[in-house]
């Protein structure tokens, strides 16, 4: 049986001569302790919040109440801390009504020999309890997460084999196509765009299986990180993409202090961000396009956000748009804002998103700093 080694134990009791022979015996058992004696409810409720108690220790009939609400507003304080009945001869039948009403355990004042090892078998029993319920709290969790990585198992293999089989299944056709006598320059050149086109999907699709497998599995990995290096590869990296020398990207990373993250899921988050605003730029319009991305960090967070006059996010998809797959046209493979969301919840960090149609989106995201 553990022994805490040392007690804060308030004690309900009118009688003086009573709580110091409680506290005479308490002594005399090895118990170190401090207490508090109260003997009216308002004191009761009020130390229950100063004192704060490990233990409780109460009579039964006091001038302004009884133990069974002082039991119960013990739980509705402090939860399920040990409260122990100490009275004079009661019956059988009240101290298994003590009991069920949720008292851990009765005394008699005139057998205080057992006080001390009631105390802490009570005390060994609240936290036994406390485990199991964290080990159930924990098993119910991972069961939740299961449930959550089987239906997107589901999902992401049908999805997948979708969204691999469809492009290469574009780009043989196309190819058996230019293969048939007869055809000119011209339509050789659209079969090619239209390869191209496929392709394009096919890598997008391969680059977020990628960064979902390893934002899944990979551990985090904490180191310092140069916002403004990741920022401007990301950007090179998608300096191929259609309509990327029509817009302007404009840049304004603050950081003046160290700031320690993962890299890689990082990389992830601007990577879609950036990539998404590019291919969501408006097609047709006489308005300069625009992304600007900033990010400011401090010593407990780094806030960043990615904001384009794109063509934005209807209201009625806003709750959607971080799902596995979803998406609200044939570009792309659906997953990029999903992997941004799930990476941003593996840093322990938050997103906002605002969005109008035919104004722009703009994506908010802090995350912790663990430079200290």
């Amino acid at each position: 049986m553990s022994k805490p080694s040392s007690l804060r134990i308030l004690i309900l009791e009118d009688f003086e001569e009573d709580a110091d022979l409680l506290k005479i015996n308490l002594k005399r058992q090895g118990v170190v302790f401090e207490d508090v004696v109260v003997d009216n409810r308002d004191d009761y409720v009020t130390q229950l919040s100063v004192f704060k108690p490990e233990l409780v220790l109460s009579d039964h009939l006091l001038p302004q109440f009884d133990s069974t609400e002082a039991l119960k507003i013990c739980r509705e304080k402090l939860g399920d801390i040990p409260f122990i009945l100490v009275t004079g001869t009661v019956s059988e039948e009240f101290a298994v009504l003590c009991l069920k009403q949720g008292a851990d355990d009765y005394i008699l004042k005139s057998n205080l020999a057992r006080l001390s090892s009631a105390i802490y078998s009570a005390i060994n029993q609240k936290e036994g309890e406390r485990k199991r319920k964290e080990a159930e709290d924990n098993l119910k969790k991972q069961n939740r997460q299961l449930k959550k990585i089987n239906g997107e198992l589901d999902s992401f293999v049908y999805r997948v084999s979708h969204n691999l089989r469809a492009p290469l299944t574009s780009v043989l056709g196309l190819i058996q196509l230019s293969k048939l006598n007869g055809v000119s320059q011209n339509e050789v050149e659209k079969y090619l765009s239209l390869m191209e086109q496929s392709v394009v999907k096919l890598d997008n699709t391969v680059r977020g299986i990628l960064d979902y497998s390893q934002n899944t599995r990979k551990t985090l990995e904490y180191v310092a990180v140069d916002l403004d290096e990741i920022v401007t590869e990301s950007i090179f990296n998608f300096r191929y993409l259609e309509r990327f020398d029509s817009i302007d990207i404009q840049k304004d990373i603050k950081q003046d202090i160290p700031f320690h993250s993962d890299a890689l899921r990082l990389t992830f988050i601007f990577d879609n961000l950036i990539s998404n605003a590019i291919r969501f730029s408006k097609k047709l319009t006489d308005d300069p396009r625009f992304i600007k991305i900033s990010a400011v960090v401090d010593e407990e967070k780094a806030i960043f956000s990615v904001e384009d006059n794109g063509v934005g996010i209807d209201p009625e998809y806003r709750n959607q748009v971080f799902n596995m797959f979803f998406k609200t046209s044939e570009s792309g493979a659906g997953l990029g804002l999903y992997i941004v969301k799930e990476t941003v919840d593996r840093l322990k960090g938050s997103i906002i998103l605002s969005s109008e149609p035919d104004k722009g989106t703009k994506l908010t995201i802090q995350i912790p700093n663990h430079a200290g």
